[in-house]
């Protein structure tokens, strides 16, 4: 069940670029919106459901906590419309290599936050990363600033998210919380003025309201496939979702993949694979560290 949960949280964040290309009549702030007052709606009756409303609510009386998620939701707010961009601008291969950058730039996140060292496996691995990037840059003559910002502002995410010590369900409702106010009165400013794409057509107005469903479900998904896998798994099943990306946006969409970015994406790809034989075999060391224990002890 494990793997059908990661797989299936995966598969639809991969495979999400089908979704946004499908509401692009509306522009990317009006799906945002969407996206927020939808989560907000879905994971507030999850929530209720199970009891814990005390618990976010707590969260949001706390000035310290409060601070923390106030950052969390500008930066993954930040995430959420430059991919939602990038995906209707015709981008996709550009963020694909932002989220398969992104493991690389939590390693240097930890080493700059946390004062966690490198070891040479991991030192190799971002130091190609770094090449290809660079490769990239003086071939195209500038910065892949989509990448760049959609791995920076996840990976920043990831770091006071981890600093916040609460579960990914009760995190994204603050989060989500938070914005909504903005959210729903830009809906409503939109609607006012006859500018909003909500109720142009069904089609169109269902894929809105599924926004939440389509943003919250993956990530409860997620949070159960972690829970049951180990990381080392977890950890080559998150290359499934830039690889959708990357095939979709060369295979169906038919975005241009030049030599610089094939040059790009196999420094990448080859520090990648670097990265993850560095991870197994810190989860072995650590799986034969840990004394065996006896059934009744």
């Amino acid at each position: 069940m494990g793997l059908l949960y990661a797989l299936g949280a995966y598969l639809v964040w991969g495979l999400s670029p089908v979704y946004f290309k499908s509401v692009s009549a509306a522009s990317p702030p009006e799906i945002l919106s969407w996206r927020v007052v939808g989560s907000v709606a879905f994971l507030g009756g999850l929530v209720l459901l199970s009891g814990r409303a005390t618990e976010a609510w707590g969260t949001l009386r706390d000035p310290r906590r409060l601070a923390t998620f106030v950052a969390t939701t500008l930066l993954i707010s930040s995430n959420w419309i430059l991919y939602i961009w990038s995906v209707n601008s015709g981008h996709i291969l550009e963020a694909s290599l932002g989220y398969y950058v992104n493991p690389l730039v939590n390693v240097l996140l930890g080493v700059v936050f946390l004062g966690e060292a490198l070891n040479q496996r991991q030192a190799l691995a971002v130091g190609l990363a770094a090449a290809g990037v660079l490769y990239l840059v003086v071939a195209i003559g500038h910065l892949p600033w989509i990448s760049l910002t959609l791995a920076g502002t996840f990976g920043l995410y990831g770091l006071l998210r981890k600093k916040a010590r609460i579960d990914a369900v009760l995190g994204l409702l603050v989060e989500t919380s938070l914005l909504a106010p903005l959210a729903a009165g830009f809906l409503a400013w939109l609607a006012a003025r006859g500018q909003g794409r909500f109720g142009t057509s069904w089609s169109l107005s269902a894929l809105l309201l599924a926004a939440g469903v389509i943003t919250a479900v993956p990530l409860i998904w997620f949070t159960l496939g972690i829970h049951r896998l180990r990381l080392s798994t977890m950890g080559f099943l998150q290359y499934l979702g830039p690889t959708l990306q990357f095939l979709l946006a060369v295979a169906v969409y038919g975005e241009p993949f030049t030599k610089a970015q094939a040059v790009t994406f196999a420094f990448v790809w080859a520090s990648l694979a670097i990265y993850s034989w560095d991870a197994i075999v810190q989860a072995r060391r650590g799986a034969a560290a840990v004394p065996a224990v006896e059934p009744f002890d």
